[in-house]
């Protein structure tokens, strides 16, 4: 299939390709789940606003000290912001990072009775917090799911499988809500992720062959 063909099918030829292309990802990444660490819900609140524009790995490292300090939603609002910067500066923009967090920890002690937010609405309160990482921090700290959180990896996969020729989170969102079913939403998001990974490094790319083919479906896909 070419990116031509792609854009002339109808939405129900598409929807049919998204569900052949759930299929084989759902058959190659039975497991595939966050990556991220962390011991209770603020500390998920953290991890995932630290891994904007950062990677998971680098995420990790820092917050396996950063969370033997941090375990609390006081610990996080009462955190000094510069000492917090510095403990952090390695994930990158780390001013506005901080500031989120022990922001959104001072909010959601003040207006949510020191647990975090159960719905959308909520969490869009938060300071940093947009719908990918309220999807993310509701889907893996409730089992709520409202959508699907669109990342760098998703972005990228539903260009090259023109799923969406959108650019925008919220529009790409908006539009792989309408070819995927509710139930496949939540872990949607990690089996493209384990995907994306396999297929940009050079060592795995041979047993990510192995395990799924995604060309037949998707224009861009090299595997």
């Amino acid at each position: 299939m070419t990116f031509k063909e792609a854009e002339k099918e109808t939405f129900k030829a598409r929807q049919k390709r998204a569900f052949e292309i759930l299929r084989r990802l759902k058959r190659a990444y039975p497991k595939a789940k966050i990556a991220l660490k962390y011991g209770n819900n603020i500390q998920l609140l953290a991890a995932v606003i630290l891994s904007a524009q950062c990677t998971d790995k680098k995420v990790n490292e820092v917050t396996e000290k950063l969370f033997k300090k941090y375990k609390t939603v006081d610990d996080f609002a009462n955190a000094n912001l510069k000492t917090f910067e510095r403990e952090i500066k390695s994930t990158g923009f780390y001013r506005a990072k901080a500031k989120s967090i022990i922001t959104s920890a001072k909010i959601i002690k003040k207006d949510f009775g020191g647990k975090l937010p159960k719905t959308m609405a909520e969490m869009l309160k938060l300071r940093g917090v947009a719908r990918k990482t309220a999807n993310i921090v509701l889907g893996n700290a409730y089992g709520v799911v409202e959508g699907i959180a669109v990342d760098t990896h998703v972005r990228q996969f539903a260009n090259y499988c023109a799923l969406s020729s959108e650019k925008d989170p919220q529009k790409i969102e908006q539009d792989l809500m309408k070819l995927f079913p509710k139930k496949d939403w939540f872990s949607l998001t990690y089996k493209i992720i384990d995907f994306n990974r396999e297929m940009r490094s050079s060592t795995s790319r041979e047993s990510a062959k192995s395990k799924i083919i995604l060309r037949d479906l998707c224009p861009a896909s090299p595997i």
